[in-house]
């Protein structure tokens, strides 16, 4: 196919995949003329990915490239594909240097080290939660700090169910692609219920309604 049907294709106008393509987030077409390409299904699968990633999942450029490398790589486990997705997907973050991130940073440790979890030292999201952690503290939430085991056995069940089910998938590769996606696209699913659950729960105990304010 053509640009133009690729375009039709995906829904992606075509200055957006000549972007993409240049950025490496989807290969070259197969050249056919000096100014002529043609695409296949490959084509209209990854990018429909990428866009999902960046336009959907928020993921910078950088970020979504290196996930389509590792949907489309060979040669690697299950287990490093679920690794190098996590850190794919949480790139790591500058902190501030003081008593208050280390103690976050400690109770983090702590954390894993209670649950039983296999964590590596170099998770980037170890120092995103130390980071929000730290913040807290500074803002003296506290009574946020005392719910943070209820929000890890909370995520315990929830890695649990995606994590069996995305195994059960079978095919390396569609692993790793249900691994990348599920992360970047979940991560809004989950924010945006548990902001509707607020305002149910909010107009369930405090009072209130729910007809537009706005």
């Amino acid at each position: 196919m053509r640009i133009a049907e690729l375009s039709r294709r995906t829904g992606v106008p075509i200055p957006t995949i000549k972007y993409y393509m240049r950025e490496g987030l989807v290969p070259q077409g197969e050249r056919t003329g000096p100014n002529q390409a043609r695409y296949g299904e490959e084509h209209v699968r990854r990018l429909r990915l990428a866009r999902a990633l960046v336009e959907v999942g928020g993921l910078p450029v950088a970020s979504a490239r290196e996930a389509l490398a590792l949907i489309f790589s060979s040669g690697i486990s299950e287990f490093d594909v679920l690794g190098k997705a996590q850190y794919a997907l949480t790139p790591p973050r500058e902190r501030a240097e003081d008593d208050v991130w280390d103690e976050a940073a400690a109770q983090v440790d702590e954390l894993i080290a209670r649950r039983g979890w296999q964590v590596k030292p170099g998770n980037p999201a170890r120092r995103t939660l130390a980071d929000a952690l730290a913040t807290l503290r500074r803002l003296g939430e506290d009574d946020y700090l005392d719910l943070l085991e209820t929000y890890a056995e909370t995520a315990e069940h929830l890695a649990d169910t995606e994590v069996r089910a995305i195994s059960r998938r079978g095919d390396l590769h569609a692993m790793a692609e249900a691994i990348v996606i599920w992360t970047a696209l979940g991560d809004p699913v989950i924010a945006s219920l548990r902001r509707l659950a607020q305002e149910a729960q909010a107009a369930r105990l405090i009072g209130g309604t729910t007809e537009e304010t706005a």
